[in-house]
């Protein structure tokens, strides 16, 4: 049977009115925990002693929370050095928490380049932006082991040479404070399962991006917010809880590479989220470094007005991690869901569009995880009109390689990604994830047939 007789048979379980959303980045209704956040807040305000989360909080974020995410960390990461409460501190998530790291460690004439791993979380260009960074956002492309360091070395030395030039070297805006550092440069990335790409930076390419930030004086702000969302990648060997970390974090690395870090902030900061493993609306998060870079962070101006963002919901984070109720969430919903979806997901790319050319990067990872699958279309195949006809045609939503391009550094040829793009299998109802790849499939053999009826 060929392929497309095959698609069209499988394609009569969903009505072709039904729309398929493969763009969203979303957790789905299902996996969301509103039982267990119903019991915590219970258990929370129920008691008049605490009273306090009714109030401000304090500028770090609520205690018992930063203590019990220590313990979490640790055991998960399983740490050289222990995590200690003094390296956390709450946030309102990964996107609020990079815009107060910017506002705080960065001053937009000294700061000499945002760099970004690309492809990258498109939405962060807007938070670089908003700190002033127009125009200084670069692109650095990812090989593979997940970031191209030769690259982005070349690139350092460069921005350099222009700021020797310029002698930009000093902070121009940012007065000196003894809670901050102005850092040179920002490096931006997402190590495990990148979004979108899905790669993993391997641990070499960690270390010597560590030593690469220290000798140009960056700070490489990481999204750590999918690294427990992890399962094997053969769907042969089962479903298992998988409670231990694939890599160190880079943050954790700074702090034992070498000797350890070279200055009291150090050169990294982790980001962490509540959004992918409870719920997005939480609007809670956490930050890990240095302690003199948490409290630092801790004290930009939007935080020390009415202290960490986030207090009520935090507290019943604190519950569900004091109570274990999160980790079984994790291990024994969150993960075998997700499991299922990839490797559901998986299976219709193997077998509808692989044929068809397209490739993946590391196929042959052990472990996955994460949201995303990002494809490579074949020969001379635009995303960008894939993507349009999906949506004509086909009641199909999806994403082209175009969008993670870093804003104001499109021309650069090394980041174009005009042949790739990104699946989600979070957000849409899992009867319907096969189907999608089928449409895509098809939209994509009708595109390769015109493409050889015109001679292109």
């Amino acid at each position: 049977m060929t392929l497309r007789a095959s698609s069209r048979m499988d394609s009569r379980k969903v009505p072709k009115n039904r729309h398929i959303d493969l763009l969203k980045g979303w957790p789905h209704p299902s996996l969301l925990p509103p039982r267990q956040l119903d019991q915590a807040s219970a258990h929370i305000l129920s008691n008049p002693s605490n009273s306090d989360v009714l109030f401000y909080g304090p500028d770090e974020g609520y205690q018992p929370l930063r203590e019990e995410i220590a313990k979490w960390l640790n055991n998960f990461y399983r740490p050289s050095e222990t995590v200690s409460s003094e390296r956390i501190c709450v946030s309102g998530g990964a996107s609020q928490n990079l815009a107060c790291i910017l506002q705080t460690f960065t001053d937009p004439i000294y700061t000499r380049n945002v760099w970004m791993v690309a492809p990258t979380y498109y939405l962060a260009c807007r938070i670089f932006n908003d700190s002033g960074f127009d125009n200084k956002l670069r692109a650095v492309p990812e090989d593979a082991e997940g970031i191209d360091l030769d690259y982005l070395d070349r690139g350092l030395r460069e921005s350099e040479k222009r700021a020797r030039a310029d002698n930009n070297t000093s902070p121009r805006i940012k007065s000196p404070k003894p809670w901050r550092k102005i850092y040179k440069h920002i490096i931006y990335a997402v190590p495990t399962f990148a979004n979108p790409s899905g790669r993993i930076m391997s641990l070499g390419h960690r270390r010597d991006l560590v030593r690469l930030a220290r000798q140009y004086d960056a700070l490489i702000v990481t999204d750590d917010v999918y690294d427990m969302l992890q399962w094997p990648s053969d769907p042969k060997v089962g479903s298992r809880r998988m409670n231990t970390a694939v890599l160190p974090r880079i943050v954790d690395i700074d702090l034992q590479l070498d000797g350890g870090v070279i200055d009291e902030f150090g050169h990294a900061v982790s980001n962490g989220s509540f959004s992918k493993i409870v719920a997005p609306g939480c609007r809670t998060g956490w930050a890990e470094g240095t302690p003199a870079l948490v409290y630092g962070l801790s004290q930009t101006g939007s935080s020390r007005s009415g202290g960490a963002p986030s207090h009520l919901v935090a507290s019943f984070i604190y519950q569900m991690l004091a109570t274990g109720v999160l980790q079984n969430h994790i291990l024994q919903e969150l993960q075998p869901a997700y499991a299922n979806r990839y490797h559901l997901m998986m299976r219709a790319v193997e077998q509808h569009l692989l044929p068809l050319g397209l490739t993946m990067p590391q196929a042959n990872k052990d472990v996955a995880g994460g949201y995303f699958i990002w494809l490579t279309l074949p020969g001379s195949l635009n995303s960008t009109r894939i993507y349009k006809r999906a949506s004509e045609e086909a009641n199909l939503t999806v994403i082209a390689g175009p969008m993670f391009k870093v804003d104001g550094d499109e021309p650069n040829k090394a980041t174009g990604f005009e042949q790739d793009i990104r699946l989600c299998y979070a957000w849409e109802d899992l009867d319907v994830l096969e189907e999608g790849v089928i449409r895509l499939a098809q939209v994509i053999e009708h595109e390769m047939e015109v493409n050889r009826s015109s001679g292109g």
